[in-house]
């Protein structure tokens, strides 16, 4: 029987009397607020996350408030077309990759439209007026301040769905990788920029992840959660999705939906992909997790981390499942340089695949072959592409065996591939975009349409020195015992000095001693089926994690320890932990 939690929750302490959910008892708590303010004249502003629903919203709450004027933000921005046209340097016309946008909501506003609003404001002398949308606080302060949000992987899911347009983007039926494109290069970038300037402004926080089901939490009381997530150990939820090479370990050993054809991803240790839920007595919110990151980047990543990455969490845990299914696309990741040149993020996908588990024939691709030509793998690679001929990739990549417990280190440019029937824990860094596939087996891709191919970024990303030799030498089970004590033994299994992720093995039968040492951790349970997270100084509650289970760790916890919990105890257990090498 599966003991994943598939919902983990933070229990917000002192909270229950804050928290509100469907519309008829928020629409009763706002009024109240309003009746307290005791003015003549009260503007509710109802900021929202490109994504909200927002004929829900205009629907369910913003109506039967009943306001005297009502001012819909998103009117007042220049028409799609124009947006889109200021945006083209930055969605290029490739299908998947654009160029990071520095742009804010207040770049796209019509100044005119902008003007007539805020006048016909200023001339309404009593009522309620309530301004919704996507930046709807820049058209004027405030009394009541609400901000509408939701997960990024709900978004993404309404795109694959053909719900909802890109913001300013007359696209609902466009193919959904050209808009979650536009979302990561343009849309995300610009709507964090603004959410993270309303932390402290806004007086309820809105979930409206889930249909007609919104959730109501009062500013301070919200602000209240994320501050105790960084001050314990803790866990994101998970989310799985299918895929053309998915398989079936994870519904088998994580108790998924059995109905399901596969499941290829789990991501279940991403901030920027990934949700938290904060319960408030009986009700439960859920809230992108990157929030926690905004407001408290140092206390979760630590003064060094965040000196160097600023609000952003550089650590990746996910799993790929090929058990029953398919092998990845053959690929690589860009250089630092080249993704800095090219598409102007500051850091590449540096990754590492550590195996979970394995059947007896799973293999992992990785780096080229001795001695081979590259002008006639690059020939062989365009044909395949060109013409829809098979490569051969036996001729010109490396073949490893993959045991449970290996450790393969991929640094940028390093050509590779999971095989078929593996469960992998890809460590990585957090970029997650820049995957430029070679080679994809002939597959079409979920939705019927050719997986993108990339020669041309992939070509100029790889590293032709990386033969067998020095793959066998550099990044192969790399393993490097560093202590033992009562119970306990420590190993370095990477990653590669290129790559600026440390991880470190545990395996123990008793309690072992960590440090955050001033920056973030993230662990997973690797071998056993329980153990249990305590702090020496009874800084936080004892935190129990379940075999598989990816959790974080935030700097400002420092002191910490680990041992077999429950079915456990008494049996050797491991764990795998990253953190940012200072």
């Amino acid at each position: 029987m599966a003991n994943f939690n598939l919902h983990p929750e933070i229990l917000v302490s002192n909270s229950s009397d804050h928290a509100w959910q469907d519309y008829g008892n928020i629409k009763n708590e706002l009024n109240r607020a309003i009746k307290k303010l005791g003015k003549q004249k009260t503007i509710v502003t109802i900021d929202c996350y490109p994504g909200v629903r927002m004929e829900e919203l205009k629907v369910n709450l913003v109506s039967v408030m009943e306001p005297a004027y009502t001012f819909f933000a998103d009117d007042l921005y220049y028409s799609s077309d124009k947006v889109t046209e200021m945006i083209k340097f930055h969605l290029t016309t490739d299908r998947v990759f654009g160029k990071m946008s520095l742009h804010n909501f207040g770049d796209f506003l019509d100044d005119e439209c902008l003007e007539e609003a805020r006048s016909d404001i200023n001339n309404i002398d009593s009522g309620l007026i309530i301004i919704y949308g996507s930046g709807a606080t820049l058209v004027c302060d405030p009394d009541i301040l609400i901000y509408a949000d939701l997960a990024r992987w709900e978004i993404q899911k309404r795109y694959s769905n053909n719900e909802i347009s890109n913001w300013r983007a007359d696209n609902r039926n466009e193919d959904a990788v050209r808009k979650i494109k536009r979302g990561y290069f343009f849309e995300w970038p610009v709507a964090d920029r603004h959410k993270r300037k309303l932390f402290e402004k806004m007086d309820y926080l809105l979930d409206t992840n889930c249909s007609n089901e919104p959730k109501l939490v009062e500013g301070a009381t919200y602000l209240a959660g994320l501050k105790q997530t960084v001050s314990q150990p803790f866990r994101v939820v998970p989310y799985f999705a299918p895929g053309v090479w998915g398989g079936q370990w994870m519904k088998e050993k994580l108790g998924l939906d059995p109905s399901v054809e596969n499941y290829a991803w789990s991501f279940n240790g991403v901030p920027e992909e990934n949700s938290l839920f904060l319960r408030y007595g009986d009700v439960k919110i859920e809230v992108p997790a990157i929030n926690a990151v905004f407001r408290h980047p140092v206390d979760l990543l630590g003064e060094k981390v965040y000196g160097r990455f600023g609000a952003e969490f550089p650590i990746r845990f996910n799993f790929l499942d090929t058990f029953g299914g398919g092998n990845l696309s053959l690929q690589v990741h860009p250089l630092v340089d080249y993704a800095q040149q090219t598409f102007g993020v500051h850091y590449t996908q540096d990754e590492s695949y550590y195996i979970v588990d394995a059947a007896d024939d799973a293999i992992v691709y990785l780096g080229v072959k001795d001695d081979i030509d590259p002008n006639e793998m690059i020939q062989d690679l365009k044909q395949s592409y060109d013409e829809g001929s098979k490569f051969d990739d036996q001729k010109y990549i490396n073949q490893f065996p993959a045991k449970k417990h290996d450790h393969f280190l991929i640094p940028a440019g390093t050509i590779h591939s999971q095989g078929k029937d593996s469960l992998v824990l890809e460590i990585s860094a957090t970029p997650n975009y820049f995957t430029f596939k070679l080679w994809d087996w002939g597959r079409l891709g979920m939705d019927g349409m050719p997986r993108p191919v990339h020669l041309e970024h992939g070509i100029n990303s790889i590293q032709w020195e990386r033969d067998e030799i020095w793959v066998s030498e550099n990044i192969v089970n790399c393993l490097e015992q560093m202590g033992e004590g009562d119970g306990w033994i420590e190993e370095k299994t990477g990653l590669h000095d290129r790559q600026f992720i440390e991880t470190r093995r545990h395996w123990f039968s008793g309690p072992v001693i960590h440090n955050t040492d001033g920056g973030v951790n993230v662990l997973n349970l690797i071998e056993g089926e329980e153990a249990i997270v305590e702090s020496p100084t009874n800084a936080f509650e004892p935190f129990v994690v379940h075999y598989a289970e990816t959790f974080i760790i935030p700097a400002i916890v420092a002191s910490y320890s680990i041992r077999p919990h429950g079915n456990s105890v008494g049996k050797k257990i491991g764990t795998i932990k990253a953190y940012v090498r200072t």
